[in-house]
């Protein structure tokens, strides 16, 4: 039997993370009247009776783990503690519905369930910074990558701490139905459209403010209305009226990327955004991109978004 990946399931627990669910339940639990598809979303308890959630509230689940046999998409959110067990049942679900097809989701600790499952090994993953060295420690053939948003490998993406279940969801929403929906979701959400998987968890930024952070911070809303002219280092240091040196070392401060980097995913978020919303030729929208031909631009989408540009287009337009 084929699993529709928008069918998904949540896992609520005793000693559930309301935030972390609540982002579940904000991002596919939502009905959304507006799209031609979305997903329908159950909640399915892995204890019995009444559930004690953060907060001091209780949370009642009509559905049991049998409801996994069935998901095309499963997500934790979070986990009661991270050397707490991971139910043999539960396992048991996880592996038999990866195995079949299912897509699994990991919020913040709930990377610890991934791991006692086994579906992380081989594989990146990322959890929240605090509990990097222990998913590290406690399962050393995963690459744990303590500091990006989250990690998609296909079948299992994991998420950092709390907020960074957002970055991820819209990430899947994406991938699953296309820049224009993943956008109209964050704009509901007031949340910004895409963040990088691979940016950084935190930023290290001066208690006091500093007047050169944000001038970076003011040069990329430009640099966001230039992207088809041609930027160096030289030239974003001299709009920003400082040294090579100083600009590189505080637009690292202000992003947590390097200039390079930070504009190959901006051009490449909107060759997305083009690819779903217009019928540009290719070479047009490399153009308005910033990549010098269309040869170009398909060497680094597929190594960013992981397939073509036509495929993209065939997906998502």
């Amino acid at each position: 039997m084929k699993r529709d990946p928008m069918n998904v399931v949540a896992l609520a627990y005793d000693g559930l993370c309301t935030f972390e669910f609540g982002i579940v339940a904000e991002l596919f639990g939502l009905p959304r009247p507006e799209f031609d598809r979305w997903y329908r979303l159950r909640v399915a308890r892995v204890d019995e009776g009444p559930l004690r959630a953060t907060g001091g509230i209780s949370v009642e689940v009509p559905f049991t783990l049998r409801i996994l046999d069935t998901a095309g998409t499963i997500i934790i959110p979070g986990w009661k503690e991270t050397d707490v067990p991971v139910p043999s049942r539960l396992i048991k679900k996880l592996r038999r519905a990866n195995a079949e097809g299912a897509r699994i989701l990991s919020i913040c600790s709930g990377a610890f369930v991934l791991g006692e499952a086994g579906l992380l090994d081989g594989k990146s993953a990322a959890t929240h910074w605090m509990f990097a060295a222990e998913l590290a420690r406690r399962f050393p053939t995963v690459q744990v990558n303590s500091d990006v948003l989250y990690v998609d490998e296909g079948d299992v993406i994991t998420s950092a701490g709390s907020s960074a279940g957002i970055d991820m969801g819209l990430h899947l929403i994406r991938r699953d139905l296309g820049p224009e929906v993943a956008n109209a979701v964050a704009r509901r959400l007031v949340a910004q459209p895409h963040r990088d998987g691979g940016q950084k968890q935190f930023i290290d930024t001066p208690v006091a403010p500093d007047p050169e952070v944000q001038a970076v911070a003011e040069l990329l809303d430009v640099l966001r209305g230039t992207l088809a002219k041609p930027h160096t280092i030289a030239s974003m240091a001299k709009q920003a009226k400082m040294s090579q040196r100083t600009f590189a070392r505080k637009f690292k401060a202000a992003t947590g990327s390097t200039p390079h980097r930070w504009l190959q995913n901006e051009r490449i978020r909107l060759v997305q955004d083009l690819l779903g919303t217009t019928s540009l030729p290719l070479d047009g929208i490399a153009h308005r991109a910033g990549f010098s031909d269309s040869q170009l631009l398909r060497l680094h989408f597929k190594r960013v978004v992981g397939t073509s540009p036509s495929a993209y287009r065939r997906t998502f337009s």
